[in-house]
């Protein structure tokens, strides 16, 4: 009977999700996995030795080396065969490099987090300092949270809300790596709400919060900048 594979542990999200030549005119797709991802990222971009990328994700250096072969390949049949990357799925854990505690949800709890400032819903997902946790069981409130974010950006955002146990997040503009996170994370998005954090939570609740389409950081005027690297908050570069 084979061993259980280990899961690699990441940083955060990315915030770029796909890369395609020529305007998405590509011939095929690879897929490639937030673990193979991690190990480019680490490598490549970090320059960081596999002996320390292998320490950095909790896993052998042999490991390493074979995920960081994968993932080269993929690179380079995506730049000479002309294939779109799609960054998706792996065995992987997220790193939550916020140090706050946050009490964690009985079973069968649901968990809601909404962008917070002063009462109302903080209006760029990115530049979040703090998030307020709601917990709901049986339709009603029973606990409720509010844990600050320590400065982390967008890819590590959606993996502290993941590390967190949120099941829905509420918030205003959000951009599109942000929402591809959400995605991974299994995470329901409703942005593009303004007002009060505590109202969006009880129209959630009465099922008369309206799901956005197009959430995007622009959607209240906001500038948005997608220059965010996991790097900025240190991981990487320790």
């Amino acid at each position: 009977m084979p061993r259980p594979q280990k899961s690699r542990r990441i940083c955060c999200y990315p915030d770029y999700w796909s890369f395609a030549p020529d305007q998405d005119k590509a011939s095929d797709t690879v897929i490639m996995s937030l673990d193979e991802f991690e190990t480019i990222r680490l490598i490549d971009y970090f320059s960081k030795t596999q002996e320390q990328c292998a320490a950095q994700m909790n896993v052998a250096r042999t490991t390493v080396t074979a995920i960081y072969d994968t993932a080269r390949r993929k690179l380079a049949q995506a730049l000479v065969e002309g294939r779109r990357i799609v960054i998706s799925g792996g065995n992987y854990t997220i790193n939550n490099s916020i140090s706050q505690e946050i009490a964690r949800k009985g079973t069968g709890i649901m968990r809601i987090a909404v962008t917070y400032e002063n009462g109302q819903i903080f209006q760029h997902f990115g530049r979040t300092e703090q998030f307020k946790l709601y917990d709901i069981a049986d339709g009603k409130v029973i606990n409720e949270q509010v844990v600050g974010t320590e400065g982390a950006g967008h890819g590590a955002l959606a993996g502290f809300l993941k590390n967190a146990q949120a099941d829905v997040l509420i918030c205003g503009g959000i951009g599109g790596g942000a929402q591809m996170a959400m995605q991974e994370a299994g995470i329901t998005l409703y942005g593009g709400n303004m007002g009060s954090a505590d109202d969006a939570v009880a129209s959630f609740l009465a099922k008369t919060l309206i799901q956005n389409e197009s959430p995007t950081c622009d959607h209240h005027g906001h500038e948005h900048s997608e220059g965010h690297s996991c790097g900025d908050h240190g991981c990487g570069k320790h």
